[in-house]
C-alpha cells in the first residue's frame, strides 16, 4: 500500500498536465508567387472539407493518398474476415495474406472463383465491402475527373518588371505572353503594390494599393501584352527611386484571367514580385517580328528579355504593341 500513494499521485500529475497542456498549435505555410507568409490557428488539411483537400493536393500527394486510403480499406476488412474462422472458403485459417488477397478482389468488385465468402458472417463482411468498392470508386472516378477537367492557365510572366521612361513619365511596366497555341479572349489584368509604412506611432503599417493601369482589359489577347503604370503625382509609387522601393519592402502582385474559347472557361493565373526583382532603368526587348510575308511572330522565350533604358520610345521594327494592341480592337 505504501507504494500505492507514489503511483496516484503520478497519475494524478500525469492527467493534470494532459487535460491542462496548451492545444498544439497550427501553422500553414502559404506562398504567392515569390511571396511566402505563415497562417497560425488553421489548418491546411481540414478533413472535415475532404473534397477541398482531394482537388488541392498535387498529384503525387493525390495518388499516394489514393494508395493509402486504399491500403486501410483492404487491412480494416481482411482482419475483419481473419478473426471469425470460415469467413472465407478454401483461404488457410487464420492467413492474413489470403484474407487481404481476397478482400483486395472483392473491393474491385473483381473475384477470381477461387476463393469465396463462407457462412452468414462471410457473406455480410462481403456485402459491406462490395457496397464500399462501389462507393470509392465513384468518388475516385469524380475526383479524377475533377482534376483533368478543371482548366488552367498558361501564362508566361516576365522574370522582372521595370520601370523606365515612356511619353516623358516614369512607368511600371510588366510583359506577359499567352501560351496556349490559340488565342484568349476578353483578358483583363489587375496590378497592385503592397507598401509597408512607418506610423507616427512607430508602427508598420501594410497597405495594398491598386495601380492603375493604362490598359487593364483587351477584348483578344493573341501574342504579348504589356501592362503600364503611369508614375505620376496620383501614383501610389510617386517619388520612389530603387532605395525607396527596397526600403518600403514593395512588392508588386500581379493577376490576370481570361476566357479561353477552346475549354469554353474562364482561366486565372496570379504572380507577385519581390522589390530587388524590379529593374530600374531597364526596358523590355522586342519580342515579335515580322515574316517576310508580314505574319507576326512573337517569341515566347524573349518575354522577360530586358535591355537598358535610354529614355527614348524607339520604334518596334515592323510590328508595335500598339499596332497589336490596335489589331485587337478590331
Amino acid at each position: 500500500m505504501a507504494d500505492a500513494a507514489p503511483l496516484a499521485f503520478c497519475l494524478r500529475r500525469a492527467t493534470w498536465h494532459s487535460m491542462n497542456k496548451p492545444p498544439r498549435e497550427r501553422i500553414t505555410h502559404t506562398q504567392v508567387g515569390d511571396y511566402a507568409f505563415i497562417k497560425k490557428g488553421i489548418s491546411r488539411f481540414d478533413l472535415r472539407d475532404p473534397y477541398h483537400v482531394a482537388v488541392t493536393l498535387t498529384w503525387p500527394q493525390f495518388l499516394l493518398s489514393l494508395l493509402g486510403v486504399y491500403l486501410v480499406v483492404n487491412i480494416v476488412f481482411a482482419v475483419l474476415y481473419t478473426i471469425v474462422p470460415g469467413a472465407i472458403t478454401n483461404a488457410r485459417p487464420g492467413n492474413f495474406v489470403d484474407a487481404f488477397f481476397f478482400s483486395f478482389e472483392t473491393l474491385a468488385t473483381v473475384g477470381y472463383g477461387e476463393m469465396f465468402p463462407g457462412g452468414i458472417y462471410g457473406h455480410l463482411v462481403s456485402c459491406a465491402e462490395i457496397i464500399s468498392g462501389l462507393a470509392f470508386t465513384a468518388i475516385l472516378t469524380g475526383l479524377t475527373f475533377v482534376r483533368f477537367s478543371r482548366p488552367r492557365a498558361k501564362f508566361i510572366f516576365a522574370n522582372n518588371p521595370v520601370i523606365c521612361m515612356h511619353n516623358g513619365q516614369p512607368t511600371l511596366m510588366l510583359r506577359v505572353g499567352n501560351g496556349r497555341a490559340g488565342v484568349l479572349s476578353d483578358a483583363r489584368a489587375k496590378l497592385n503594390v503592397l507598401l509597408s509604412e512607418t506610423t507616427a506611432e512607430g508602427g508598420i503599417f501594410r497597405s495594398a494599393q491598386e495601380l492603375h493601369l493604362q490598359r487593364s482589359r483587351v477584348p483578344m489577347f493573341p501574342l504579348t501584352w504589356t501592362l503600364m503604370h503611369t508614375i505620376d503625382e496620383h501614383s501610389p509609387m510617386h517619388g520612389f527611386d530603387q532605395a525607396k522601393f527596397l526600403a518600403a519592402d514593395s512588392r508588386i502582385f500581379f493577376s490576370i484571367e481570361a476566357r479561353d474559347p477552346s475549354l469554353s472557361a474562364i482561366v486565372y493565373d496570379m504572380r507577385s514580385y519581390q522589390p530587388q526583382s524590379v529593374r530600374f532603368g531597364m526596358r523590355y526587348a522586342d519580342a515579335i517580328s515580322i515574316a517576310d510575308d508580314g505574319t507576326p511572330i512573337a517569341d515566347m522565350t524573349r518575354v522577360s528579355a530586358l535591355e537598358p533604358d535610354t529614355g527614348i520610345d524607339k520604334p518596334h521594327p515592323g510590328w508595335t504593341e500598339h499596332e497589336e494592341a490596335a489589331l485587337e480592337d478590331q
